[in-house]
């Protein structure tokens, strides 16, 4: 396992009863070099959406923990905030929220000559997704998507 991997498992078994006593979702830990900076962020969600009041009481309480228990080596910036609209599906429960909800699918390969698909989440597996594409089911092995989040309209 990797020095990141361990970072993510640790830092997601604390700020997780953090974030369940609030009632909120924890949606993803990274551990992640941006330039020269390293970014421990973790990503909360309620249904009505989270506001800066509710990072700041997670951040701080988060904050305490780390300082306890201390085992990232690196000098790193915390970070806590709402997985925004063009959030990735990484895990089972990102895929059983998405269901019945358009997605934004775009492939490494071109199929028929086309690298982004938008559809409706139909079914998923944990090799496969199939959305309705305006009627037509299209299935793509998850080793085949480059990309795969909620559509947006603006």
């Amino acid at each position: 396992m990797s020095k990141k991997e361990i970072y993510e498992q640790k830092a997601e078994a604390l700020i997780e009863p953090i974030v369940a006593a609030h009632g909120f979702e924890l949606v993803d830990v990274e551990y992640v070099k941006e330039g020269s900076s390293f970014y421990l962020r973790a990503y909360i969600d309620k249904p009505q959406g989270i506001t800066v009041e509710d990072c700041e009481v997670v951040s701080r309480a988060f904050s305490e923990k780390l300082d306890e228990e201390d085992f990232i080596e690196d000098t790193y910036i915390m970070e806590v905030s709402s997985p925004g609209l063009g959030r990735p599906l990484k895990k089972e429960k990102d895929y059983k929220r998405s269901m019945g909800k358009e997605l934004e699918i775009r492939t490494y390969r071109a199929v028929n000559r086309e690298k982004e698909f938008y559809g409706i989440l139909t079914a998923y597996d944990e090799n496969s997704v199939t959305i309705d594409c305006e009627g037509e089911e299209k299935t793509f092995q998850k080793s085949d998507i480059a990309l795969i989040r909620l559509a947006f309209d603006f």
